[in-house]
């Protein structure tokens, strides 16, 4: 046994020592200077990356619900597309960006390269429509009207186009039953924006990014009703936005259906005839001109007279509402929003203001008859009427001598409501108004609901104008400064006026009260305000909302909402007044009356008849029309800008309408089978569990099925018994 020193051992056992702890060592400095890259240097890129492992959402649209006639005949509902969707997350995997698969599918499609790939980029500030403003997880429509074979190219050749879709979508359509467009009415839909989104984040009624929402007309009103609730599945992805798992789907419900009080077969009435008297008002010369009338634009409302609902409502120029779906193509926008085409976006029958003329004389007579005048008194119908070295003259000079104010309603007299404008005008002090003056003709004029919105269930309703002093005075500060510039004394009749106006624009003159008084001047007025003023005259005194929404219905058809008629207020005369007034207008459509060329042969001792014409005068254009009416169950008005007289121009086109409703020939025969409506709709459709609803057809309007005799109507001859008009005014 041999002895070996320990210390012969120990040197090497230290060096592998050394060599462990310097291993080790060195390991956890690599370690620790790995970790200090990674939290340290490049810890904001893994922060940031980390965070893009999120979850993301992919949206089912719910299906809208449907706008609905008064029987259930669909104004606005969905049909089945073949629609071309791209999505933007398979696309982004490819080494070109999916250049290769769009160029193929818009080859498909008869497309533009550019046109598609347009569609499928990303909106923001920078990039101009078309683009997609919807989340970059959703598939994005190129196009929803692909035919069936261009969806079977797509589908039987998917690995020619990968993370391409073609499959059949529910998509708005506007459906014009009968011919009733409808267009300003219904409004158009378009997708929801970021600061709509932002905006409605907190509320019960949160947008999503793919939703479409309304813009205009009834589709912005019950917007929230008829949109639904979209479905969503929510997935977790990482930040190349591989799916990673599905988290959650909440499933969609679909909209709730919109029945309105429209009536599609009216509604096309009313449409026909406003733009055929447009047409022929435009082959007519006006006589101060000596040009034929421009007709440019025209609305008409009818009306339930004892509820404010709304049965028809038209407005030209209009459009076809279809244009929206799927994205307006930039020629299209242009001309609806060109001045060449008048503007067809604008519903005038809430948002066109004119004077008044002659139709405003309810409001006078009554604001006489507040201050006190009998409405049986005797008023001096003078063929002029002086004031301040001049003279106004009554509607082609002629004059009537002393006679009530229903027989000034029927003749339509200027002078008399000249003077009671004049004398009352006198009574508040002049152009030194009281303190308290009373201001009868201009408080009527307020409290007939002029100047102010009726609050129809449409948005972007104008108030008009009512010019009275303290209109006066807001006006003239806010345009003297231009007014004095452009003013000069004994220059241009404009430059005499602008002088004029600045130094006393703000003072209620004379001139301007007898204007006032036949509803000239500043008034400006909408063929809303009057329908709801002269329904008011209709039923009692009672002004009501005009309302269009009458029910929302589930799509069970389990749960209605009714939408009852509200009144905002009611007339400011007594019932005795209001029965004046009626027999006044009734006067109006019988021998010597304004509007009784146009009522031959009308059953007036059935179905009594109530008019108003009107020709109102606008500086630097032709005459405005306007025809105000009513019956028990409707009422009915119709204007035409720079059409006319009122009961020229509109006079046949309102008589038709009426013809319709009640099923009359031209003899004023009524047969109930052809009568549209002869009394207002009360039930409402029934929608089935599975939502399906038996809507009975519309047939397209046929005014020769009503046989009636536009000539005879309209050669300028009274077809009542007995002495012919004074006047058409």
């Amino acid at each position: 046994m041999s002895n070996i020193p320990e210390t012969g051992r120990t040197p090497r056992v230290q060096i592998r020592l050394i060599v462990i702890q310097v291993l080790v060592f060195s390991l956890l400095l690599t370690l620790g200077g790995r970790l200090w890259y990674l939290q340290i240097r490049q810890g904001k890129e893994y922060t940031d990356e980390a965070k893009n492992n999120h979850v993301q959402q992919v949206v089912e649209p719910a299906v809208r619900g449907s706008i609905l006639d008064a029987r259930g005949v669909p104004l606005a509902d969905n049909e089945t597309r073949l629609v071309v969707s791209a999505s933007r997350t398979e696309l982004m995997k490819m080494k070109d960006d999916g250049k290769g698969v769009l160029t193929r599918l818009a080859g498909v499609l008869g497309m533009k390269p550019k046109e598609v790939m347009d569609k499928v980029r990303l909106c923001d500030s920078k990039t101009p429509q078309p683009c997609w403003n919807g989340s970059p997880f959703q598939p994005i429509p190129v196009t929803d009207d692909a035919t069936t074979q261009q969806a079977l190219q797509i589908r039987e050749r998917a690995e020619d186009f990968p993370g391409i879709t073609a499959e059949p979508t529910a998509v708005r359509r506007y459906t014009a039953p009968g011919g009733a467009r409808t267009a300003q009415v219904l409004g158009y839909l378009s997708p929801v924006t970021d600061e709509e989104i932002e905006k409605a984040k907190d509320t019960d009624s949160p947008f999503l990014r793919s939703d479409m929402v309304g813009r205009s007309g009834l589709e912005r009103t019950y917007d929230k009703a008829l949109r639904g609730k979209a479905g969503v599945t929510r997935y977790e992805v990482d930040n190349l936005g591989r799916v990673m798992g599905q988290v959650e789907a909440d499933p969609g419900v679909p909209g709730s259906n919109v029945v309105t009080s429209i009536d599609a077969r009216v509604q096309a009435v009313a449409e026909y005839e406003l733009h055929q008297a447009m047409k022929t008002v435009r082959k007519e010369t006006d006589k101060i001109t000596g040009r034929p009338y421009k007709a440019d634009a025209g609305a008409v409302v009818v009306m339930e007279s004892k509820t404010g609902r709304v049965v028809a409502m038209a407005s030209q120029p209009d459009y076809d509402p279809n244009a929206w779906i799927g994205g307006i193509s930039a020629k299209d926008y242009a001309r609806l929003t060109d001045k060449n085409s008048n503007y067809p976006l604008l519903n005038r029958a809430i948002q066109g203001q004119a004077p008044a003329g002659s139709v405003f004389k309810v409001v006078s007579a009554s604001a006489a008859v507040r201050a006190g005048n009998p409405f049986d008194g005797r008023y001096n119908c003078s063929s002029s009427y002086s004031l301040g070295g001049r003279s106004f003259a009554n509607f082609e000079s002629k004059g009537h001598g002393p006679i009530s104010l229903g027989d000034a309603l029927k003749f339509s007299c200027n002078t008399v409501f000249y003077r009671l404008g004049h004398e009352e005008w006198q009574r508040d002090g002049g152009l030194k108004p009281k303190k308290n003056a009373n201001d009868w003709f201009y408080r009527t004029a307020h409290d007939f609901g002029f100047g102010s919105e009726t609050g129809i269930d449409l948005p972007n309703e104008v108030k008009g104008r009512i010019p009275d002093r303290h209109w006066k005075q807001a006006f003239w500060e806010a345009n003297k400064d231009a007014w004095c510039k452009q003013g000069k004394k004994g220059g241009s009749y404009v430059e005499q006026i602008a002088y004029e106006s600045c130094l006393e624009g703000n003072q209620l003159k004379a001139f301007d009260s007898i204007n006032f008084a036949i509803g000239q001047g500043d008034v400006l007025i909408t063929p809303i305000q009057l329908a709801t003023a002269y329904a008011a005259i209709s039923n009692g005194g009672t002004l009501y909302n005009p309302t269009l929404g009458k029910a929302v219905i589930s799509p069970d058809g389990k749960r209605i909402e009714e939408i009852k008629p509200k009144p905002h207020g009611r007339l400011p005369v007594d019932a005795e007044t209001i029965s004046d007034l009626d027999k006044g207008l009734r006067s109006v459509v019988e021998p010597g009356g304004t509007a009784a060329w146009r009522f031959g042969g009308w059953p007036q001792d059935k179905i009594p008849m109530r008019a108003k014409t009107g020709t109102a005068q606008v500086y630097g254009k032709q005459t405005t029309s306007w025809f105000a009416t009513y019956t028990d169950e409707f009422t009915i008005v119709m204007t035409i800008s720079q059409g006319g007289t009122g009961s020229g121009a509109s006079g046949p086109a309102v008589r038709n309408i009426y013809d319709a409703l009640y099923g009359l020939d031209d003899e004023g025969n009524q047969d109930l089978k052809r009568a549209l409506l002869p009394k207002p709709q009360q039930t409402l459709p029934k929608i089935q569990p599975d939502g399906s609803i038996e809507a009975p057809p519309v047939k397209p309007y046929d005014p020769k099925a009503q046989q009636v005799d536009p000539a005879k109507k309209d050669d300028g001859q009274p077809q009542l018994a007995g002495p012919p008009p004074v006047w058409r005014d």
